[in-house]
């Protein structure tokens, strides 16, 4: 992401033009989902932690879900004292860009959160690498955080590796978390704030135009930004 947010910076600043070519959205589709699931027992909110590549993207399309009450960027998988993005970026600390997910499960289920994460944020294949940036900061991983999110989660990693599909096995990783801090503010809800940004144009909007094709039934028109629910 520094690297391309570097070389964005630079065309803005040349006054390039950029034209949103949604091909991700025409190609969208959704991929199975999860044959088993955590039914809500009780109303509360429940957390969950996603690693899926840059978190500007992640985070701007679980802003746009229904039944996702907050999502914050952050880092997970590392110490306290290496959670900033400088020290993150290096590739050594541990942490991955990730984003905390919160939800009602009385209106959108775990699972239901795990199939729009491998349907539409990520390709989940890849290894230490998203589009265009690589480092174990954009590896694919689920931060669970009870036993039963960790066994569902593996469960449907084990189902549509079985299904076969995607070309090849799927690398995201299931772990319990141990930590999320959250990002600087700089970072929060990036997607909403700078929808022209190069970055954002070509590697993140597709994702949340892609949200609205293959799940228009908890598609949410009007995002629901971090900063507005009081970070």
């Amino acid at each position: 992401m520094r690297i391309a947010l570097l070389a964005g910076a630079a065309l803005a600043a040349a006054g390039a033009f950029f034209v949103y070519l949604p091909a991700q959205a025409e190609q969208a589709r959704a991929v199975p989902a999860p044959a088993a699931d955590i039914s809500p027992v009780a109303p509360g909110l429940q957390t969950v932690v996603l690693s899926g590549g840059c978190f500007w993207g992640v985070q701007g399309v679980f802003e746009h879900v229904h039944g996702v009450t907050r999502a914050v960027s952050g880092y997970a998988g590392g110490a306290r004292e290496t959670a900033d993005y400088e020290t993150v970026s290096t590739g050594t600390t541990g942490h991955a860009e990730s984003v905390q997910v919160t939800f009602d499960p009385m209106q959108i289920t775990y699972g239901r959160i795990l199939q729009i994460f491998f349907s539409v944020v990520l390709d989940p294949t890849e290894v230490n690498r998203q589009g265009p940036d690589e480092g174990t900061q954009y590896r694919s991983e689920i931060f669970a955080t009870n036993a039963q999110q960790a066994q569902i989660a593996r469960a449907y990693i084990a189902q549509l590796d079985a299904a076969h599909v995607f070309s090849k096995p799927i690398a995201t990783r299931v772990d319990m978390l141990p930590a999320f801090y959250a990002a600087e503010g700089y970072h929060q809800d990036f997607l909403e704030h700078n929808p022209n940004y190069p970055y954002i144009v070509y590697n993140d909007l597709p994702k949340v135009a892609a949200l609205k094709a293959a799940f228009p039934d908890v598609y949410a028109p009007k995002a629901k930004l971090t900063t507005a629910a009081g970070s």
